[in-house]
């Protein structure tokens, strides 16, 4: 069946977010005496709901984090991205050139999704009611929920819609939608195992992908 749309998602996929958040992340809860490397956050965190990374941590450092913990990593977060955000090298060219509709879907809050997008220039390719938040839908990766609802919106199957993800969540919640979903920086055995048709090392290879299912 040929592909009709394609879903992104937003973090690690178009914008270049993840090593920002987890050293937010792992810069913040050092102040609560948990050291973890940037490598382990990344290798544990990426893709996950902030909430289960937190609950994670917690039992890691034997005791609840405060309150205002989730707030405050997300105002760090916001003033990293504000500093530093960069798109993922070819987002601009790959939306610039597609000819087919497409969608964000995000575990990220809508806030967030809006903000990158502003910061590195994607914010006119993706109106109002082409972003999806897992938040908004109370589901997430790896919950196919987000994605089915994208290609409602977009009106097409699901078998008839790219899922582009870097990440394990994303990846198999794109498989568990009935959707052909290439996985971006994860390597081809990476990939298969986590039941991808495709194995992206750049955004460039998009179009390639989408000729050929």
């Amino acid at each position: 069946m040929p592909i009709r749309a394609i879903i992104f998602d937003c973090d690690g996929t178009l914008v270049d977010s993840e090593t920002l958040s987890n050293r937010a992340l792992v810069e913040y809860v050092a102040e609560f005496g948990l050291v973890i490397s940037l490598e382990e956050s990344m290798a544990r965190f990426v893709g996950c709901k902030l909430a289960d990374c937190v609950a994670d941590l917690e039992s890691q450092l034997g005791r609840a984090l405060p309150e205002h913990f989730i707030p405050e990593l997300r105002r760090r977060m916001t003033r990293i991205f504000e500093a530093e955000l960069k798109p993922i090298p070819g987002a601009h060219e790959l939306l610039s050139r597609l000819e087919h509709p497409f969608a964000i879907a995000s575990s990220g809050p809508r806030a967030k999704i809006e903000l990158s997008l502003e910061r590195t220039g994607l914010r006119a390719f993706f109106p109002d009611a082409r972003i999806f938040s897992a938040y908004e839908i109370g589901c997430w990766k790896p919950d196919p929920t987000i994605f089915l609802r994208a290609a409602s919106s977009l009106s097409v199957e699901p078998a008839e819609c790219l899922v582009v993800e870097d990440s394990a969540p994303g990846i198999r919640g794109g498989v568990a939608a009935g959707m052909p979903t290439a996985a971006l920086g994860q390597g081809e055995d990476r990939a298969r195992e986590l039941g991808a048709v495709a194995s992206l090392a750049s955004l460039s290879e998009v179009p390639d992908i989408i000729a050929r299912l």
